[in-house]
């Protein structure tokens, strides 16, 4: 009975050393959470610019140095720069002109020299019937690029006195105003610009905006 006493007494300071020590200890806090980091946006791309460049090139110039008709270089200008307009404002090509004097044999040689361009060479012409300049006469040549072969060729007329796809007004006698020739050279050259574009299966196609 003693022993059994003794051996509960020493049980029971064990457990009360135990608690107190336990007790005694300090708890170890756990560590906080590293942070989740906020994920950075990519950049947008910025779209590039689709190339609006288009695959149908025209070149256009005029014979200014005829040897058999000489007329004021304004003529030229206003025939050239009438029929590129039409061929702008009609199709998607791109159109370049130039103000310098285009011989056949150098419009040939620049349609062979370049394989995605069309050229085309503009002529005035009196014929031996004339009687003024109100009977001139616009001839068209259009080149193929790469072989310069002839896509088309034509002629604009510019009185109601000769049969002709242009038809402006007729002559009424007398001497005819610079102003007035050339309103009937931007249409002759416009008339051209429309030929052209049906040669080419142009005339058709919507202008892109």
């Amino acid at each position: 009975m003693k022993y059994r006493l003794l051996t509960a007494f020493v049980v029971l300071a064990l457990c009360v050393l135990t608690v107190h020590a336990q007790s005694g200890r300090r708890q170890k806090q756990p560590e906080p959470a590293a942070p989740v980091p906020t994920p950075t946006p990519e950049p947008t791309p910025t779209p590039k610019k689709a190339d609006t460049k288009s695959e149908l090139l025209i070149f256009i110039g005029a014979d200014r140095n005829d040897s058999y008709s000489t007329f004021p270089y304004s003529y030229y200008d206003v025939t050239v720069r009438s029929c590129a307009d039409r061929l702008r404002s009609r199709s998607s090509a791109d159109v370049d002109i130039t103000d310098r004097s285009l011989t056949r044999g150098e419009a040939i040689k620049k349609a062979k020299g370049d394989g995605t361009t069309y050229v085309v060479q503009l002529s005035l012409k009196l014929d031996s019937m004339a009687r003024s300049y109100d009977d001139m006469v616009l001839e068209f040549v259009v080149f193929a690029p790469g072989t310069a072969k002839i896509v088309t060729s034509g002629h604009s007329y510019m009185n109601g006195n000769r049969a002709g796809p242009v038809v402006v007004a007729p002559r009424t006698g007398g001497s005819t105003s610079a102003l007035y020739l050339e309103q009937m050279l931007k249409r002759a050259g416009e008339d051209a610009g429309d030929r052209i574009l049906k040669s080419l299966h142009l005339d058709q196609v919507p202008k892109t905006p």
